[in-house]
């Protein structure tokens, strides 16, 4: 089965989890979707996806009421501890993305901590996207490469896609070949515009913290049965493997 060397998630559907199951408030939706988290990352693992990105808190979240921001916040400073033996167990290695800047210092702390005791790690690189925006991401890189010409540092000539990919945030990473959004929603939210330009797209009923291996593994299949011309037409392609 052909498997994607890097998977993108978008992470949705704590929210009405939390409420399907008559909780009083959202917290424990996303408490619980910490665990779908840590099976999935450590499927990915077993199956030998190298890179898994994750829409962890995305940059539009700060608007969210103050006692679930603050709450998401708790649950990622105590999760980061908690999940390090798994981390360690299953070779994977954590990366952020995203204002991390705007993180409470607590959250940058432990964060750096568990990306530091994990470098050495090379089975999966698991990658949050917190306070995360791609458009944000796109400006800053195009602000970036605007300075270097200005600098006279790189000629406007120099800038195409190759140099504008090493000015965000995802530089050290291959594109995503597939993107899973659960919960049913179907729209990509800000998440990785410029990365998933040729990324198969599969959208999944399921609610985030129910997402189980089976989801992942029925994505997978559903990926492996996809044509993925890049722009070519079929006959290209087979003409290619002949």
């Amino acid at each position: 089965m052909s498997l994607p060397t890097h998977i993108a998630i978008i992470m949705d559907g704590n929210g009405r989890w939390a409420k399907q199951q008559g909780f009083r408030t959202r917290i424990r939706g996303h408490e619980v979707g910490v665990e779908a988290l840590r099976r999935t990352a450590q499927s990915c693992a077993e199956l030998g996806v190298k890179y898994l990105t994750v829409y962890a808190f995305s940059e539009e979240n700060w608007a969210r009421p103050k006692a679930e921001v603050n709450a998401l916040m708790r649950i990622l400073v105590s999760s980061l501890s908690k999940e390090m033996p798994t981390l360690m167990k299953n070779g994977i290695k954590l990366q952020a993305i995203g204002k991390l800047d705007l993180l409470p210092k607590s959250a940058q702390r432990e964060l750096q901590e568990v990306k530091d005791a994990t470098a050495g790690n090379s089975t999966l690189v698991l990658t949050l996207a917190l306070s995360y925006g791609s458009r944000q991401e796109i400006l800053q890189a195009t602000k970036t490469l605007a300075r270097e010409v200005q600098l006279g540092q790189r000629s406007i000539d120099s800038i195409d896609e190759t140099a504008f990919s090493q000015a965000l945030y995802t530089h050290s990473m291959p594109d995503p070949d597939l993107v899973i959004r659960t919960s049913g929603e179907q729209r990509i939210s800000n998440y990785l515009l410029w990365q998933i330009s040729y990324a198969e797209l599969i959208f999944m009923p399921v609610l985030w913290p129910d997402f189980s291996r089976e989801h992942l593994e029925e994505a997978l299949s559903q990926y492996a049965a996809r044509e993925r011309r890049m722009g070519k037409t079929s006959e290209q392609l087979n003409e290619k493997s002949t």
